[in-house]
Formats: C-alpha cells, sequence, structure tokens
C-alpha cells in the first residue's frame, strides 16, 4: 500500500454534513480499490492568502489514505464538485508516511 495526503478546500459556506458526505464518499472510493481512510483533519474555516474564485476563505479538510494506486476517480469526482474551491492529491515519500505512523506504506 501506498501513503497518499488529499487537501480538499470547500466553499466556506458549504454544510458541514455535506463535507462529511464527500469524506464518506472518498471513503468509499478507497475501500473499492482495497486502501483505507487513515486520518482525517477538519481544519475548519480558513482565510486565503490571496482570492481564488472571488472567494476569500474556505473549509479545508486534509485526509491521510493508504491505497493500492493514486485513486484518478477520487480526482474526476473533486474536479467536478461545485462545493470545491482547490484540492491537491499527492503521494507521500516512504520516509514521510512512516513519520506519520503509516505502517501499511510500502515503495
Amino acid at each position: 500500500m501506498r501513503a497518499y495526503e488529499l487537501m480538499i478546500i470547500f466553499r466556506a459556506e458549504t454544510e458541514e454534513s455535506a463535507v462529511q458526505s464527500f469524506i464518506n464518499r472518498i471513503e468509499g472510493m478507497a475501500g473499492d480499490v482495497g486502501g483505507t481512510l487513515q486520518k482525517t483533519d477538519k481544519w475548519g474555516v480558513r482565510p486565503f492568502a490571496y482570492e481564488m474564485n472571488k472567494l476569500n476563505e474556505g473549509f479545508y479538510v486534509v485526509l491521510e489514505i493508504l491505497a493500492p494506486n493514486a485513486m484518478p476517480e477520487v480526482e474526476r469526482v473533486l474536479r467536478l464538485a461545485d462545493e470545491v474551491i482547490r484540492h491537491k492529491f499527492i503521494r507521500l515519500p516512504l520516509d514521510e508516511a512512516h513519520r506519520r505512523g503509516l505502517a501499511g506504506a510500502s515503495a
């Protein structure tokens, strides 16, 4: 399994229930490919350093995922979602994955 980090910035006015349903959907997609959602960190509404899409703040969520591959379906869903302002899906380097305690991480 490989360790991934997914940061999602939702519109600030997005309901907490809508954010949770997105997280549940991503967890389901990870499970479909044999992966797991290891950690969910909701940062809440934060101001942006600069204006994005004529908005000044957003609701930040960071997910740590163990999966056998990069899950392109997640990328597609996030690109199409109106509630999502930006997202970043990265593979964690092996040493960082071990530092975070993602034991299933491998090359």
